[in-house]
């Protein structure tokens, strides 16, 4: 009979409790991943029981209370605190979304905070997304034109074309979708994942663009577009509500009618 065990290295313990100050009657215990590689010490789980009473309503609230009056040493991501960079993606009680958008009081018992699933961790709840970005970069996320002199004033859309955009251009590349597609998890060297896919789909539809012909070249391939399977991970997770699953099917079914299929 197999069994499966992860290395003794990556066997996350227990950590340090923090309690709530004394007086606190509202208090919620919250849960949070801890992890150093500097150190050679294995990951650790600290609980931190926060007052809710002077706390704000979201979990970011309550990362940076922990930051700021009880933990210093706690890393994490964060800037806009409005869902619109992308910055402070994690697993929240088992679901990749934005702490900054993640109420508390939706969340029932301890709050349980990691980073993003499968990607190596730079520190504490900071994902490594050197890869993810590098992915980004290869699809050429500009418009491209067969001209090579810049036109005299902006590039126009009728507003049918305008609207093919919408629920494209949204994505925040928070990474949410991509770490939350097992075929993203097993082939993420070569495939390049939802996130990326649909930003790629992005300047597919967009009129202004004259290279589709090249862009649909370079994702004919067995694992940069075909790794996915359809799970739908990717839709259920996005924190903008966006439907990169939606996107993908658009690029195979271009493919397909350029094949003549």
């Amino acid at each position: 009979m197999a069994e499966f065990r992860l290395p003794k290295n990556s066997r996350i313990r227990k950590g340090k409790h923090f309690d709530a100050a004394n007086g606190s009657s509202n208090t919620r215990t919250f849960a949070v991943y801890r992890y150093d590689p500097s150190t050679g010490d294995n990951p650790r789980v600290d609980t931190y029981e926060i007052d809710m009473d002077s706390c704000g309503p979201m979990v970011l609230d309550a990362l940076i209370k922990i930051k700021n009056e009880i933990d210093p040493t706690l890393t994490f991501r964060r800037s806009c605190r409005e869902g619109i960079c992308g910055s402070c993606a994690m697993n929240i009680d088992g679901t990749n979304t934005l702490a900054c958008t993640k109420p508390i009081t939706e969340i029932k018992g301890d709050v349980r905070i990691n980073p993003l699933p499968h990607m190596p961790v730079v520190k504490d709840l900071v994902p490594d997304l050197t890869h993810f970005y590098a992915q980004y970069a290869t699809i050429k996320p500009w418009i491209r034109t067969q001209s090579t002199t810049p036109p005299d004033r902006e590039r126009l859309q009728s507003k049918a074309d305008r609207a093919k955009l919408d629920g494209l251009y949204e994505c925040i590349l928070c990474a949410c979708c991509s770490t939350s597609c097992p075929s993203y998890w097993w082939n993420g060297d070569r495939y390049l994942g939802p996130a990326i896919l649909l930003q790629a789909y992005r300047w597919l539809a967009d009129s202004r663009d004259e290279a589709t012909g090249e862009r649909l070249d370079d994702l004919e391939d067995p694992f940069r577009l075909y790794r996915c399977h359809t799970i739908m991970n990717c839709t259920k997770t996005c924190p903008k509500g966006l439907n990169p699953a939606k996107a993908i099917a658009e690029i195979k079914q271009m493919l397909m009618v350029r094949r003549g299929v």
